[in-house]
């Protein structure tokens, strides 16, 4: 479902309403099958995606956890995030694209460094706290045990990076301490530049 403004990490949950006839068609094929899809960020410029070339090619590939069906034919859904994906060739392009999907490997080796960047993180996910912005209780418990770079990672990009463009280069960073060092930069531009 290539969506603007959309970027699914793997583990991080995506509300959406499908309310595009194309859409609700996916939806019941998806349903009827493996109950996942990819989200697919629309690039800049192209709101209305119009062929496979309008929407980036690494994606988030999600399980639907919960979808309520509308009397207006519209659905409500909760999309958790599974892992990275690549497409390589579109069987379909209309209504919806259906794709021949690659999961992304990367090596998820982890060092000093990495324990370095993901404390880093953490020190400004507690700044975005104490400015108001905070996850669920249970969230925020679990994120303080989090032995998990790539997740850490993931779920603050997820959670408090705005840009899309800028969450999209962190769906397709591959190696971890860099997709942390991103992370760590974006969150400070989100603070204000008040952390060092």
């Amino acid at each position: 479902m290539p969506l603007p403004h959309a970027v699914l990490f793997p583990h991080a949950l995506l509300p959406l309403h499908i309310f595009e006839p194309r859409y609700q068609e996916m939806l019941k094929l998806a349903l009827s099958e493996h109950r996942m899809f990819c989200v697919a960020l629309v690039k800049p410029g192209r709101e209305h995606w119009k062929s496979t070339g309008d929407f980036f090619h690494t994606a988030g590939i999600g399980l639907i956890r919960a979808c309520v069906g509308r009397g207006d034919d519209t659905s409500d859904l909760i999309l958790q995030g599974l892992r990275r994906v690549r497409f390589s060739t579109f069987e379909q392009s209309a209504p919806f694209p259906i794709a021949r999907i690659e999961p992304i490997e990367f090596e998820a080796t982890t060092s000093v460094e990495t324990d370095a960047l993901g404390a880093k993180v953490l020190e400004l996910y507690s700044r975005l706290k104490e400015g108001g912005r905070q996850l669920p209780a249970k969230v925020d418990q679990y994120l303080s045990h989090l032995g998990d770079a790539e997740m850490l990672a993931d779920l603050m990009a997820a959670t408090f990076i705005n840009d899309s463009l800028r969450r999209q280069q962190v769906l397709e960073e591959l190696a971890v301490n860099q997709r942390l060092r991103l992370v760590i930069q974006y969150l400070r531009e989100e603070i204000g530049g008040a952390a060092t």
